[in-house]
């Protein structure tokens, strides 16, 4: 079954390339697009989509302020930000707000299409430099014990998301497939009962 897609930007142009990007895609379908925190808010719930991807800078309320609305409206919806906007302060009220994932939109297609598919599995998405950013704003410490019920390659896996790393060069730099680690990361985050994998390296690194 496709992934069901909705998309809020409201440069009209952008939108319309985004949407026929996403519909190119065998395993994604984008039925509805908006230009509006306020449209997504009125519109979005009747759809039950599986991935909202969203802008933070859009006409009237933002898309920061529109996410703990939605969310609660589409409970069961992942949030992905999709915006120009690489600033600190957007990145961590985005995440504080409840989105999965963060792109920047200099990044790629295929960035973007590895990214839906990555919230909608469970994982979380962002562009490589934007989650070094959150690393380090949270300073996280490696952590040595031997007290959490992950396997070794597990925690290899961890350990390398937390230095940044996408799916595919994680699985690159252990000798793995790309679609191994994603199953990694969704054992991961039921082991340690957590939404996506900022939690989860926060948890673990705590």
């Amino acid at each position: 079954m496709k992934k069901k897609v909705v998309l809020v930007e409201d440069n009209i142009p952008l939108q319309r390339q985004l949407v026929e990007l996403l519909n190119s895609q065998p395993d994604i379908h984008c039925p509805l697009a908006v230009s509006s925190a306020e449209e997504a808010i009125d519109a979005i719930p009747a759809i039950e989509p599986d991935v909202i991807v969203m802008d933070i800078n859009l006409p009237g309320m933002s898309g920061i302020n529109c996410l703990p609305l939605l969310r609660s409206k589409v409970p069961d919806a992942e949030i992905l930000m999709l915006t120009a906007y690489e600033e600190d302060d957007n990145i961590f009220k985005a995440l504080k707000a409840g989105a999965s994932g963060y792109l920047l939109k200099s990044s790629n297609a295929e960035e973007l299409f590895n990214a839906i598919r990555d919230v909608h599995s469970g994982g979380s998405a962002f562009s490589s430099h934007i989650a070094r950013k959150v690393v380090r704003y949270f300073q996280i410490p490696i952590k040595t014990s031997t007290d959490t019920k992950l396997s070794n390659r597990e925690r290899q896996v961890l350990d390398l998301l937390a230095t940044g790393l996408v799916y595919k060069e994680i699985g690159d730099a252990i000798g793995i497939h790309e679609e191994t680690v994603r199953t990694y990361v969704r054992r991961i985050c039921l082991k340690m009962q957590v939404r996506n994998r900022v939690e989860a390296i926060i948890k673990y690194h705590s």
